[in-house]
């Protein structure tokens, strides 16, 4: 009789799926993003750096089921070229989005988010932003933040998206 060593885990939960049957409806709030973005925006003087333009094509799509929002990020910060990607979902417990991003210098981020309204707020441990949609929600304008700390925040730049699709 031959036996292998594989063990049946004790406890599967890890490999349950924590899906709910349908998306949450909260994710439906972010159809306001859905299609392609012109992004414009000033990056601020500091001590790492002088004042720079930043130019950007974001586009947003859900990945079928709905159950994430998919952000694609093709630009410049100033000479520097950047791609990136972001996955956009819900925390029913927190009632916050989560975001992650992964860009093409190796940085990754997690955020939280939340939409009430027109406003978009999003924060991360060194890293906030603070916009507003207009009223036929074709354009979002607002601010980044830097801290080094968590607790002194620094203007880092300002931006915005113009909807194209």
């Amino acid at each position: 009789m031959t036996t292998n060593n594989i063990r049946e885990p004790e406890n599967d939960n890890a490999l349950t799926s924590h899906n709910p049957s349908k998306p949450d409806p909260a994710m439906e709030r972010l159809n306001v993003f859905v299609g392609k973005w012109n992004t414009e925006g000033v990056i601020k003087a500091s001590p790492s750096g002088a004042a720079d333009v930043l130019k950007a094509v974001d586009t947003y799509e859900w990945l079928p089921g709905g159950y994430f929002l998919i952000h694609h990020v093709d630009g410049y910060m100033g000479k520097d070229k950047v791609k990136a990607i972001e996955i956009i979902g819900y925390d029913a417990s927190s009632q916050n989005y989560t975001t992650h991003s992964y860009d093409n210098q190796g940085n990754f981020n997690a955020y939280q988010a939340n939409l009430l309204d027109r406003d978009w707020k999003i924060w991360g441990e060194s890293e906030r932003f603070t916009g507003m949609f207009s009223e036929d929600s074709n354009t979002l304008t607002g601010s980044w933040e830097l801290s080094s700390d968590g607790t002194n925040w620094v203007p880092w730049m300002d931006i915005k998206l113009t909807k194209v699709i």
